[in-house]
């Protein structure tokens, strides 16, 4: 059984789509916010924040809604279409109301964009697993990863390219090039993928699961993400155990650890444009090129981490990781204004986000029944995401009223934390096996 490469590639047109525009959303509607409308920092980071807590809700709703639907398309198709049609349509509509100077229009725009966007999140991401045989998920899952780092890099390219030095910047050009990049994906997403014929295709070659030991399929999906399906039905038929106090403690740790390492990067990505131009004096769009450094440097440490994660184990990589990201926040705060030597520590940012970001779900994973991975699933999203609401309002009032400069002292003090708490976890570190193909080393959580 061999993975179609072709096939794989249409289908991930629609997490690079997605993944186009949230780099595009992270760095320019914090700058629109603030250099248009002069909300301070706190109010923009709550409406920075307003997308993970509309994610909390519609990601499971409308993920269930996909699951539950039946038309001649297939399932997930109509909310890809639907949902891209309308994000672009309202997506133009903030350029338009940065140029007018209209805040109703620019946050009644953005918060329908929002939904837009979380209506075809979760189909577009459970599109690979109902296309794919169950064997080949993993490589799979592998180009889906890789081409949601080609639309962020995309993204960042634009900003560093059309946004001009000098006067108000004009951010149409950069919205238009990100609407046309979602609207092209998905126009030959449709035209080469038949959803339904091939789902179907799909389902006979992996057989039908008896009855009893069926599972829904978004348990199927997570299951297969974290490497542990194989396991489910075995663990539906055994049934379930309490964990043992010493995993539970292991488990509350991770989590914690989870919660504070989001609240370190998160703050950091979600502000660093505006800080590039106040405290560096970065002028247009020139930031763009410290993030794109960051993500050509996490791809790119895939396969080094992989190679770490079998040999020394997942909790040591993840330790590495956070040290890596504490030396580089660290050594943010010295810098005065911009210096070519700063990309130096983006490039170690992004590796050791990587290496937390690949290691960190299956440890959580490794601590429960199989038959419970898609209730541990949530609970990593539910701490991820709690973190990713809390931390822009939170960083925001710090760099209102305190001072743009603790950003990166803010980055490094949740960063240490996480690290204690990380120390205290002992369970879940299975060393996992060493890929067989590099291209598998790239299999992440999306």
């Amino acid at each position: 059984m061999k993975l179609n490469y072709k096939r794989t590639f249409f289908i991930g047109l629609a997490f690079l789509s997605i993944s186009a525009f949230w780099q595009m959303y992270d760095n320019i509607i914090p700058l629109i916010l603030q250099g248009t409308f002069h909300l301070n920092e706190t109010i923009t980071g709550m409406i920075m924040a307003a997308d993970n807590v509309l994610a909390v809700f519609l990601l499971p709703l409308l993920g269930s809604l996909s699951d539950k639907a039946d038309t001649r398309f297939g399932r997930r198709t109509p909310f890809i279409v639907a949902g891209t049609a309308l994000a672009v349509a309202l997506m133009m509509l903030l350029p338009l109301a940065d140029n007018l100077a209209n805040l109703g229009l620019f946050v009644g725009s953005l918060l329908f964009l929002l939904i837009a966007m979380g209506l075809y999140r979760s189909p577009a991401v459970a599109l690979m697993p109902d296309l794919t045989p169950k064997p080949l998920r993993s490589q799979a899952n592998a180009i889906i990863n890789l081409m949601g780092a080609i639309g962020g890099v995309y993204t960042l390219i634009l900003i560093s390219v059309l946004l001009k030095e000098d006067g108000k910047p004009d951010y149409t050009p950069v919205f238009l090039g990100v609407a046309l990049i979602m609207v092209l994906a998905v126009v030959v997403l449709i035209c080469t993928i038949r959803e339904k014929k091939l789902a179907a295709e799909v389902r006979i070659e992996d057989g039908d699961a008896e009855p009893e030991d069926a599972i829904s399929p978004a348990d199927a999906r997570t299951a297969e993400a974290s490497g542990s399906a194989s396991n489910v039905t075995a663990s539906a038929a055994a049934g379930r155990t309490r964990l043992a106090p010493d995993v539970r403690r292991s488990l509350v740790m991770i989590l914690l650890s989870i919660f504070l390492w989001f609240m370190a990067y998160n703050a950091v990505t979600t502000a660093f444009s505006r800080y590039a131009r106040v405290v560096w004096g970065m002028a247009g769009g020139g930031f763009a090129n410290c993030l794109m450094v960051a993500t050509v440097a996490a791809i790119i440490g895939y396969i080094p981490i992989g190679v770490v994660s079998a040999k020394f184990g997942r909790k040591v990589c993840i330790l590495g990781g956070l040290a890596l990201m504490f030396v580089s926040f660290f050594a943010a705060i010295f810098f005065k204004e911009f210096h070519p030597a700063i990309n130096i520590g983006f490039v170690l940012i992004g590796m050791g986000w990587a290496s937390v970001s690949v290691n960190s779900l299956p440890m959580v994973v490794e601590m429960c029944r199989a038959g419970d991975v898609g209730k541990y699933t949530g609970l990593y999203y539910t701490f991820s995401m709690s973190a990713q609401i809390l931390t822009p309002v939170l960083s925001g009032a710090f760099l209102q009223y305190v001072s743009y400069r603790t950003l990166f002292p803010y980055a490094c003090v949740f960063t240490a934390l996480a690290m204690v708490t990380m120390s205290m976890v002992h369970h879940g570190d299975n060393r996992p096996e060493r890929k067989k193909t590099l291209l598998e080393n790239f299999d992440v959580e999306n």
